[in-house]
């Protein structure tokens, strides 16, 4: 998920851009020193630069079949039990690094494991480990208060082959022997994404010729459509084992942030969260000069990038001063504790030494979200993404973005903006495609717009993390999409409509 700890970086040097009446300074200030001290949401280590016994092997996958302890029986609608299932874990050594491993799940399908895609799910932050989705969005099992693990009804290992990768190297279990191997922007990113992927194939080599999709959230809308566009890249070049790409899907990402700042006064107005004045007054002073700046960093390089995060999220802060302690995830809900939610569970169960021995981690310590990764992205922020899709949209890969409706800090408002602004050859006819309900088991989980390969989805009754907040829905989404019907949902949604 994309959290907030830049904003907490870099928030004293934004107030000095806020403009606000001079009696608003020291409520300001005090705000920020709140932000900070609540932004407690770190383990003790801020990275995973271990010292390891183990020889580092480049291009070699180190896996082992993974039976997690304290699963509560079987699957209530299959029947199988974790015996019956392939699940692994394992470590990749970084061909192209100095010293790094990456940690991965692979969970096999709960059924049709032949027929059924490989699906890959990447977590934002930037550096927040893909385990968060795992136990609470989407994966086999869900952590439950007595720190056993029950099976998700709504997994997408129902409909998938799933794999959950902690990277940058220094997130979750994946570590370094070396600091030189901490990345700073896309190009490392999807780099050492795509050489890991060519390592799993290798080892699965099963799998390969399975349809393959790339899913994510927050800041892997930075992750999603660089990773795509490098394994494209690597397809056509003919390198190494040909990755069967089919699309990527983006949920509530961070894409193209000139958009998406924009929006973000908008949303809050739209929202309540904002007064009439607060939105005018920021979309005077503070979003043109996030506009202005963005469009520098986008242009002559990295030295302009930090002025524009600067000026841009000054935006959402002013905003989060008016809103008080809600959960800019969903805010619907207060904040409460570490990253807005209590993810404490997660972390104690794997703590346990059952759990570690089963995974094969040894004393890896497991960061759930690096500071240090983080910080070493903040560059990487401003940059637009979206300029790399059109290209995969033009060669028949396809693309969904979906987002929940309460979600402040990734909105559905900026997500929609930057698709309907992309420059490729359906934007007309995706302009003027209807809006449709996304229908799932008779009633309206969401809006529907499509056209060709390209999706947007704004779903109802869900925050930043869909899947947890919708799991039935957000399962029936990735069904619908991997098998090429989603668009189906439209002719779907104009019967209902019809009918209405």
């Amino acid at each position: 998920m994309l959290h907030s700890s830049s904003i907490s970086i870099i928030f004293f040097l934004s107030i000095l851009l806020l403009s606000s009446a001079s009696d608003d300074d020291r409520r300001v200030s005090l705000h920020a020193k709140k932000l900070i001290r609540d932004l407690n949401l770190f383990p003790g280590d801020d990275l995973n630069i271990a010292n390891s016994s183990l020889p580092f092997q480049p291009r070699k996958i180190v896996e082992k079949r993974l039976r997690f302890p304290n699963v509560l029986g079987s699957d209530p609608d299959s029947g199988v039990t974790v015996e019956d299932l392939g699940h692994h874990a394992g470590y990749y050594s970084i061909q192209h690094s100095h010293a790094a491993r990456m940690f991965y799940f692979f969970f096999e399908s709960r059924k049709q494991k032949e027929d059924h895609p490989v699906v890959i799910w990447l977590t934002g932050g930037p550096g927040c480990s893909s385990e968060l989705a795992l136990f609470y969005e989407n994966g086999p099992f869900k952590v439950t208060d007595n720190l056993s693990l029950a099976w998700n009804e709504y997994g997408w290992d129902k409909e998938s082959n799933l794999l959950y990768v902690d990277q940058p190297t220094g997130t979750g279990f994946s570590y370094s022997t070396d600091p030189r191997d901490i990345r700073h922007d896309e190009e490392g990113v999807s780099n050492d994404l795509y050489d890991f992927l060519q390592a799993f194939f290798a080892e699965h080599p099963q799998y390969a010729k399975n349809d393959f999709f790339i899913t994510g959230e927050s800041y892997a809308g930075h992750y999603i459509p660089a990773f795509a566009a490098r394994i494209h890249r690597g397809n056509k070049a003919k390198e190494g084992i040909h990755v069967n790409l089919k699309g990527f899907a983006i949920g509530n990402g961070l894409t193209d942030p000139a958009i998406q700042y924009k929006a973000y006064a908008d949303f809050a107005l739209e929202m309540g969260i904002i007064t009439k004045g607060t939105h005018d007054r920021l979309n005077i002073l503070l979003v043109p000069a996030c506009e202005s700046a963005t469009k520098l960093c986008g242009t002559i390089g990295k030295a302009a990038c930090a002025p524009a995060l600067v000026l841009c999220n000054a935006i959402f802060s002013d905003i989060m001063l008016h809103a008080g302690d809600i959960n800019y995830y969903d805010i619907r809900k207060k904040c409460e504790g570490s990253l807005c939610y209590d993810f404490s569970n997660m972390e104690k169960f794997l703590n346990q030494k059952s759990v570690r021995d089963s995974l094969g981690v040894g004393k890896i310590h497991f960061v759930s979200c690096s500071p240090e990764v983080h910080t070493a992205l903040l560059l990487d922020w401003m940059r637009n993404l979206e300029v790399g899709i059109p290209a995969l949209l033009e060669d028949g890969i396809n693309l969904l973005v979906y987002a929940g409706e309460y979600d402040l800090i990734c909105n559905w408002l900026g997500n929609s903006r930057w698709v309907h602004a992309m420059e490729w050859s359906g934007q007309k006819q995706f302009g003027a495609s209807p809006e449709v309900p996304f229908v799932v088991n008779g009633s309206e989980a969401g809006l529907l717009k499509n056209y060709g390969p390209l999706s947007f989805l704004k779903v109802h009754d869900a925050g930043h993390m869909v899947p947890m907040d919708q799991p039935k829905a957000a399962l029936e989404m990735l069904k619908k999409w991997t098998t090429g019907t989603l668009s189906e949902s439209r002719a779907d949604g104009e019967n209902l409509v019809a009918e209405m």
